[in-house]
C-alpha cells in the first residue's frame, strides 16, 4: 500500500535499523524493487529526484506506475513513493497533487532563515493532504542529476531551529556523506549524529548511502540513522551486469532482454541492503 514515510520511520529511529529509500528509474527498476520488498517483507521509500521524473515523464506518470505496480503485482508491503532533493515548494506541490506521499523539500542552499521560511510553506501544504516532509540542514555534497556541490555539516543549533520552525517528519543532516562515488574514505560525523538524534524526536536521515563501509554504516544507524538513501549503488550494479550481458550476447536486440539482465543484480544487491541495514516490517 501507498503511505507517507511517517510510521515506517519511527518504528525504524524506537527499533534501530534503518529503512532503504532506493531511487527508481523506470519501470524495470521499480518494479524489481518492488518484488524484492515484497519477498523480503519489508517497507521500503520509493525515491524519485527531479531528473528521474523529468525522464520517466512527469510526476503523474510515476504515480500511474507505481499504484498500477502494487495492485498488479500484489505489494503487501508499506511503500512511500517520495521527492528526492525537491529544489523549490512548487515541485513538492506538483508532485503532491499528483499522488507522491512524501517529498523532500532540499533548501539547504539556502540561509537558514529562508530554509526554514520554504520548508515550512511545504510541511503546511503537505501535512493538509497528509504527506510526510523531510528537509535538510548544512548542504550534502557530491553529485546528483550531474550538478556537483561542496559539502557544509550541519550543527545541532541549527537542526533545532529548523525543527521548531517548520514541523518537518525527518531530517537529513549533512554530516560527512556525499552524492555519487567516495573519493576517498567517507569521513562521517558521528558525534554529532548522535548528539542531533539525542536531541530531536523525529527520525534521521543519510544521503549518499553509496560506498559508505558496512562499520560505518551500521554506526550511522547506531548513532541514530532511521532512513538511508541509495542509488548509485544499484545503477552500479545493474550497469556492470548489462555490460557483460551484451558483451556474451552480442546479437540480442530486445530491450527488455537487455534491461532485464540487470534484474538479478538488483535484486541480490537489495537483500543485502535490507541485511546491512537490519530493516523489520
Amino acid at each position: 500500500m501507498l503511505v507517507n514515510f511517517n510510521e515506517m520511520l519511527m518504528k525504524a529511529k524506537q527499533g534501530k535499523y534503518a529503512v532503504p529509500h532506493l531511487n527508481i528509474n523506470d519501470l524495470e527498476w521499480t518494479k524489481y524493487i518492488l518484488e524484492k520488498c515484497n519477498e523480503l517483507d519489508v517497507p521500503v521509500i520509493l525515491g524519485v529526484s527531479e531528473g528521474a521524473a523529468k525522464y520517466m515523464g512527469g510526476f503523474n506518470a510515476i504515480t500511474g506506475m507505481v499504484k498500477g505496480l502494487l495492485k498488479d503485482l500484489n505489494i503487501t508491503i508499506p511503500v512511500c513513493l517520495h521527492v528526492d532533493h525537491g529544489s523549490s515548494k512548487e515541485t513538492c506541490i506538483k508532485a503532491i497533487d499528483a499522488g507522491f506521499t512524501s517529498v523532500m523539500i532540499d533548501a539547504s542552499r539556502h540561509e537558514l532563515e529562508e530554509n526554514i521560511k520554504i520548508t515550512k510553506e511545504v510541511v503546511e501544504y503537505a501535512h493538509e493532504r497528509g504527506v510526510s516532509v523531510e528537509a535538510e540542514v548544512g548542504h550534502i555534497g557530491g553529485t546528483e542529476d550531474n550538478i556537483t556541490s561542496s559539502a557544509t555539516n550541519a550543527t545541532l543549533e541549527d537542526c533545532i531551529t529548523l525543527y521548531e520552525n517548520t514541523g518537518i517528519d525527518s531530517l537529513a543532516p549533512a554530516l560527512g556523506s556525499v552524492h555519487g562515488f567516495y573519493k576517498g574514505e567517507p569521513n562521517l560525523d558521528f558525534e554529532t549524529m548522535k548528539i542531533i538524534n539525542e536531541n530531536l524526536p523525529i527520525p534521521l536521515v543519510l544521503h549518499g548511502g553509496t560506498g559508505i563501509p558496512e562499520e560505518k554504516i551500521k554506526k550511522a544507524i547506531s548513532c541514530g540513522i532511521s532512513k538511508i538513501n541509495i542509488n548509485t549503488d544499484l545503477q552500479s550494479v545493474w550497469s556492470k551486469a548489462v555490460r557483460k550481458f551484451l558483451e556474451e550476447n552480442k546479437e540480442v536486440y530486445d530491450p527488455r532482454k537487455i534491461i532485464g539482465s540487470g534484474e538479478s543484480a538488483i535484486k541480490t544487491r537489495i537483500e543485502e541492503i535490507v541485511t546491512l541495514f537490519g530493516t523489520k516490517r
